[in-house]
């Protein structure tokens, strides 16, 4: 591609309509439904591309077979790291411990466009109160490890603060990613299979 930063890639993908193709680890993942926000926040448009995940879609990406990627910073870091492909921005609020000369979405042009992976613990229904609270702390104490830590963030990954480590935390987060997430999903016509 031949922007330098995101807000000549938008740029570019407006001037371009349908002349990109973006990559992404399968149809209806994050990756996919991220694209699709963009596309509509930033009034561009592209091909998406889906593969049978990230590591596929990477080889093209570095390859030249794809323009762009949209996926998780685990997957991309060390090609980012080796400059086999440029990083455009991150989805958050912040830039990443891990990666920390890649700029917010707020700091690149895109304020607001938020887009994080997050990762859960679900015990069924009726599960008595004491074995979660037991879990939930046997959890929030293998992530306050200062190797456990390290390891995440050397991923492009990051732990929530302690006090959002707490099952009634983890419930308002689902609720407010499925209040976020649903309507763009459904717009796009997308269906459990």
């Amino acid at each position: 591609m031949p922007a330098d930063n995101l807000s000549e890639l938008i740029a570019w993908l407006k001037a371009n309509p349908d002349k990109a193709s973006a990559g992404n680890p399968g149809i209806g993942g994050a990756g996919h439904v991220t694209g699709i926000l963009f596309q509509k926040e930033t009034g561009t448009r592209f091909q998406f591309v889906p593969y049978r995940g990230s590591a596929l879609a990477m080889r093209d990406l570095v390859g030249g077979q794809i323009n762009i990627a949209i996926d998780v910073p685990s997957n991309y870091l060390a090609q980012v790291r080796a400059g086999s492909v440029k990083a455009y921005a991150v989805a958050a609020r912040t830039r990443l411990a891990a990666a920390p000369d890649i700029p917010s979405v707020d700091e690149a042009g895109l304020p607001g466009f938020y887009a994080s992976i997050w990762f859960g613990l679900w015990a069924p229904r009726g599960t008595p109160r004491n074995a979660i609270a037991k879990l939930n702390a046997a959890v929030a104490d293998a992530l306050s490890d200062r190797t456990v830590r390290s390891r995440v963030a050397d991923l492009g990954q990051e732990i929530f603060p302690r006090d959002q480590q707490t099952p009634e935390a983890l419930r308002a987060l689902q609720k407010a990613e499925i209040e976020k997430w649903w309507p763009i999903i459904k717009g796009a016509g997308m269906k459990a299979q």
